[in-house]
């Protein structure tokens, strides 16, 4: 039996949004800068595709801007926000996905901005008290928060953090990658300048994403070169990508409810069977599902030796997952958000992440896996 529980990596394909793509790939190969017909029906489909996201997410066709996906998005919006608005203080979290933390970093070192971090707590809450005595710097924050962390799930109170940034006049992005297409985001309501999706991480194709940039904001391009996605990002456009992108999340709204409902009722039953099964098991981050993405599980195992190859003991068997433990020392290469909570670098975690593919079956099969692991490395 083959097992994919690692859907927060990348999910999927679902073959409607393969169907469209392969239609575009056979029938439409026109460059979309170009004023010919050829052209001009590539261009249609790159508009219409935007106007279905943007209607989507409640806001105007006018502030979505495709990427090659979130990580391109996320330096966009921290690079140009910092450049084109003088932004010398920065704020945000060691639970951060590399794209927002080395981003940062690197214009830290680069004597850009000074950097500073909001506390969290062992679940990987933002205390938000602690981000208000950060946001009364005397110049102008750079507030870069997710919405939902990639490994432990933790829910961030993206609405709150919005009304801290605005009252204290800070511009706010978010990495939405984890949330997009999972749950509904009404940008008409949201007080952030820029969010984030990423096709891949919602059954779409890998390579395309989206950076979303409020009106109430102006930066300039970070890739120059043509005048495509309205002068604000060079290079021709991934037609396919884009199409398929639009297609996987209109999709996943129209199948929320049912999907959301499945998924949760995996991880809740994954967390019963866990810990009826293996002893001294524990689960990292909020384990509230009001409070926490529905799609990730964190779980801390039991100490025993070789620990270091429990992913490989699985991928032996069939299933596919990510993670690894905390960093023991500084020269480790281990998870930082794990030692940013303070979990133990003596037990092996994984983090198993679900999709609206994922049974029962697979969930029974992958417990039994892990107790006669569990079993031999005792």
């Amino acid at each position: 039996m083959r097992v994919y529980l690692d859907n927060a990596a990348t999910t999927p394909v679902d073959p409607a949004v393969l169907k469209e793509m392969y239609q575009v790939m056979e029938n439409h190969y026109g460059n979309p800068s170009s004023i010919h017909s050829h052209g001009r029906e590539v261009r249609t489909l790159i508009e219409k595709a935007r106007k279905t996201i943007a209607g989507l997410l409640h806001t105007s066709p006018a502030e979505i801007f495709f990427t090659s996906g979130g990580t391109e998005a996320d330096n966009t919006a921290i690079r140009c926000s910092i450049m084109d608005h003088g932004i010398q203080h920065a704020i945000t979290s060691k639970l951060e996905h590399h794209a927002v933390l080395h981003t940062l970093e690197a214009m830290q070192k680069a004597g850009t901005i000074e950097l500073s971090f909001v506390e969290t707590d062992e679940k990987g809450n933002i205390d938000t008290a602690h981000l208000e005595t950060l946001l009364q710097n005397p110049n102008r924050s750079l507030v870069s928060l997710m919405h939902a962390n990639n490994e432990l799930g933790t829910l961030s109170d993206i609405e709150l953090i919005g009304d801290l940034c605005e009252k204290y006049n800070a511009i706010y992005h978010s990495d939405t990658v984890q949330t997009m297409g999972h749950y509904e985001h009404d940008l008409s309501k949201l007080k952030a300048h820029f969010i984030v999706g990423a096709a891949h991480k919602f059954h779409g194709p890998k390579g395309v994403g989206f950076l979303h940039v409020n009106h109430r904001i102006k930066i300039k391009p970070m890739i120059y070169g043509g005048s495509q996605e309205r002068n604000m990002r060079g290079g021709t456009e991934n037609v396919y990508g884009i199409v398929g992108l639009a297609k996987a999340l209109e999709m996943a709204y129209t199948e929320m409810p049912q999907h959301q409902q499945h998924i949760q009722g995996l991880k809740t039953y994954m967390m019963e069977q866990l810990k009826a099964n293996i002893p001294d098991v524990a689960f990292n981050g909020e384990t509230n599902p009001a409070k926490s993405l529905y799609t990730v599980l964190n779980v801390s195992f039991p100490e025993m030796e070789m620990a270091d190859m429990l992913l490989f003991s699985l991928d032996i068997a069939g299933i596919s997952a990510s993670g690894g433990s905390a960093c023991s020392s500084g020269s480790d290469i281990g998870s930082h958000v794990l030692t940013a909570i303070g979990a133990s670098p003596d037990r092996p975690a994984v983090r198993f992440s679900f999709s609206k593919y994922n049974t029962r079956q697979e969930v029974d099969y992958t417990v039994d896996k892990l107790k006669e692991i569990l079993l031999v490395n005792a």
